[in-house]
């Protein structure tokens, strides 16, 4: 029988044929100024084909080829054989991350063993030491992942896991390409499948280039160094961002080379002081934005018309309401000084009059400021281009109802279950340091905003994604931003952020400090800049820092300093905060945790000297002074090793 199609010749069964998969170099990836960040390197490995291992097989010949011992040779072939995806047709991965100069050594011989091959298989170069979760990092596809996607994945393949290379791992891994090579016999090789006709050429993945200015984005994390929390930038004309720093910062060159599996496990498992690196401050955590979060008090209220510009809320002292006390400034005031002094009575009483707006029906009042909430892409996922992200928290009336025993007018409740301080950006409200940032974006464009998103370009094309050219409008009016974005202006000309008013630009601003159970208050910072039409976006979050103006608020300052001027002209400030270390804090936190939980014990005095040299060792540039730092560690390391062994 005559077949005309080569679809059963093709056949993975048929052992006349083997297919040669060549494994394309994923794209580059680019800051927004053509700095490239993550390239390639080549990479080894061996594979083995279980069909073509001859009977007479030398094993203690090959092993001193590839210097193995025999006992890991069989160890390394029956793993092999266990994997679910096993066949004996299919080349599967026998040794990983082999040099240059051992494959150089190791190709002139490896003819005689037609049962293992030399794959080339690039491996990712970072050519940056910070933004690891930016980044992200690509590692062998899983059965879940395999299953996905069997099409394109075979076993060892690698995929991107985490961040950019997870997000855009279509356009990054390019196209395989593939060689069909005859057999005979004796599965000896004798030349390409119809003079290789059907080969499939290998594509390289394409290049991206991002949003990210990668110059802030080194100085932001450089100011995050032993600090939890972090720093977005948008640029708010288009949604680009400009910054994502998160603290911890991971290197991501520690996802790459032979120690890559060891080091991920080590990241995943770093816990201690609530450290958690591979957790992404910027996009997953949520937090009460503090007084920041008046900003949008104001524009609800204004949009369901419960107060406007020029309504006045008493602030004697303090504010007081059916036994509910909130510290004040004193005075009675309209919004824009209000927002200058960042009034807790002015914005609680905003958020009682959002309430009552419907007699005896609070439910119905709190779900109508929710949803215009939710029109500044608070409370939701943003549909973005970023591998992972948090939704935050705005609660609904039912919320607050069901917490309340179920009773429609629970209004005479809410110093029981919270609500009141949801107008302060306390209580139940939790963003994102990303939906900061784009809240504020909305307010200084007059109620819209684009969708943040991280990929300027893909293979020197503007980034095609639809998502990223609507505008979204929230639900109120234009006119209400303008008082709002004066209150703004104040807080740097007159109020709570006056110290770091610029000579050179003119800021909007506006401090938060939000208050936490665990220990000392969250410094929050949102600025826009410059005053009358803003090119940037930022908002400046760390943890158990203290005033919103003292620590987030230069950081954010210096990162628009950058930006706008070009130059770092305040260098204090920056010094200041990469100088600052509030580990101390997180330490008693920790310490607290684990006293609770019973399972404190008194530090070893090496062990505290080698934690105060790695954070040294984190933040010194000076080459001599590292070589000190880590002679000191290593003997410190030795020291408590000879320890344990007694």
């Amino acid at each position: 029988m005559q077949l005309f199609t080569d679809r059963y010749a093709l056949n993975a069964a048929n052992t006349s044929i083997k297919t040669e998969y060549i494994i394309p170099q994923r794209g580059v990836i680019f800051d927004r100024n053509g700095k490239i960040l993550v390239g390639n390197q080549p990479a080894y490995e061996i594979s083995f084909t279980a069909a073509l291992l001859k009977p007479d097989f030398d094993t203690i010949d090959f092993c001193n080829l590839v210097r193995i011992s025999k006992a890991d040779f069989i160890k390394n072939i029956n793993a092999i054989k266990k994997e679910k995806y096993f066949s004996k047709l299919t080349p599967m991965t026998f040794m990983k991350n082999l040099s240059r100069e051992e494959i150089a050594r190791i190709q002139e011989i490896i003819f005689k063993y037609p049962a293992f091959s030399i794959v080339s298989r690039p491996q990712r170069q970072y050519e940056v030491s910070t933004s690891g979760n930016l980044l992200g990092y690509t590692n062998e596809v899983n059965e879940r992942e395999l299953k996905k996607d069997s099409v394109y994945y075979l076993p060892g393949d690698f995929i991107g896991k985490t961040g950019i290379e997870k997000s855009y791992e279509n356009e990054l891994r390019g196209v395989k390409g593939i060689q069909y090579i005859q057999k005979d016999i004796r599965l000896r090789n004798i030349g390409s499948y119809k003079n290789g006709a059907l080969d499939k050429e290998v594509i390289t993945g394409k290049d991206i280039k991002l949003t990210i200015d990668y110059d802030l984005q080194r100085m932001a994390e450089e100011m995050l160094v032993n600090k939890q929390g972090a720093i977005v930038a948008i640029d708010p004309s288009n949604g680009e961002i400009l910054v994502l720093a998160t603290g911890p910062d991971i290197d991501p060159n520690l996802f790459s080379g032979s120690e890559k599996t060891k080091n991920l496990y080590r990241l995943q498992m770093d816990t201690v002081y609530n450290n958690r690196p591979t957790f992404d401050r910027s996009l997953q955590a949520a937090y009460p934005p503090g007084s920041t979060f008046k900003l949008l008090t104001a524009a609800a209220a204004m949009q369901m018309g419960v107060m406007d510009e020029n309504t006045v809320f008493p602030c004697g002292g303090g504010f007081n309401y059916r036994g509910l006390r909130v510290k004040g400034h004193g005075g009675a005031d309209p919004l824009i000084p209000a927002i200058q002094v960042s009034s807790n009575c002015y914005f609680s009483y905003a958020f009682i009059a959002i309430m009552n707006k419907y007699p005896g029906d609070p439910t119905r009042g709190v779900n109508e400021w929710k949803k215009i909430m939710s029109s500044f892409g608070v409370g939701e996922f943003l549909n973005n281009d970023l591998a992972v992200g948090s939704k935050g928290r705005i609660p609904t009336g039912e919320f607050y109802q069901k917490r309340s025993g179920g009773k429609k007018d629970w209004s005479s409740a809410y110093t029981m279950n919270g609500s009141i301080f949801n107008g302060m950006g306390q209580g139940d409200v939790l963003l994102t340091p990303l939906q900061m940032a784009n809240s504020v974006a909305a307010i200084v464009n007059r109620g819209w905003y684009f969708t943040p998103h991280i990929v300027k370009a893909i293979d020197g094309k503007p980034n095609p994604d639809p998502r990223f050219k609507v505008k979204h409008k929230t639900l109120v009016d234009p006119k209400y931003f303008d008082p709002i974005m004066k209150g703004m202006e104040a807080v740097v000309l007159h109020g709570t952020a006056r110290s770091l008013k610029s000579n050179d630009f003119t800021m909007l601003a506006k401090t938060g400090t939000a208050q936490v159970p665990q220990g000392k208050d969250n410094s929050i910072f949102v600025l826009a800049a410059p005053a009358d039409h803003p090119k940037i976006v930022i908002a400046a979050v760390m943890e158990h820092a203290g005033f919103g103006g003292t620590w987030a608020g230069p950081a954010a300052a210096v990162i628009a300093e950058k930006y706008l001027t070009g130059d770092l002209k305040r260098e204090h400030l920056y010094k200041k905060l990469v100088n600052a270390s509030f580990m101390p804090e997180y330490k008693r936190q920790w310490d607290v945790e684990l006293k609770r939980k019973g399972l404190y014990k008194e530090p070893n005095k090496d062990s505290v000297n080698l934690k105060k040299v790695e954070d040294r060792l984190r933040i010194t540039k000076d080459t001599e002074q590292k070589k000190q730092l880590l002679y000191k560690r290593d003997s410190i390391v030795q020291k408590l090793k000879n320890s344990a062994k007694r």
